[in-house]
């Protein structure tokens, strides 16, 4: 993704992640998106559709914190807890990055 649109780089990875998985934004469970800023979150919905009430459940990096090297692993952390706490099957997690480092996980709860 190119660093000067590095905000809008969930719209383009989801779709990716979610294909390799064979599975649609529909089927997702909860959907775990960094909140680097609000109005990036606004954009990627725009481009998506996702529904709100499965985004960010137990609130995102603007209410939880947005620690500098490892907010990828705290939004997975979150969206593997949120599974399990909501007992839900499956999630993606998305972040994107300075530099346009943009990555996107489909995750499934084992019992």
């Amino acid at each position: 993704v190119s660093p000067q649109t590095m905000g809008e780089g969930p719209g383009l990875v989801i779709p990716m992640a979610l294909e390799r998985a064979g599975m649609t934004l529909d089927q997702m469970d909860l959907i775990e998106v960094n909140e680097a800023f609000a109005i990036q979150v606004l954009a990627n919905e725009h481009v998506l559709g996702w529904d709100r009430d499965r985004l960010n459940v137990h609130g995102g990096a603007i209410a939880l914190g947005h620690p500098t090297g490892i907010s990828g692993a705290r939004i997975v952390v979150t969206l593997s807890h949120a599974l399990k706490t909501h007992d839900k099957e499956f999630g993606i997690a998305s972040i994107c990055g300075g530099g346009g480092v943009t990555m996107a996980t489909v995750i499934k709860r084992e019992n």
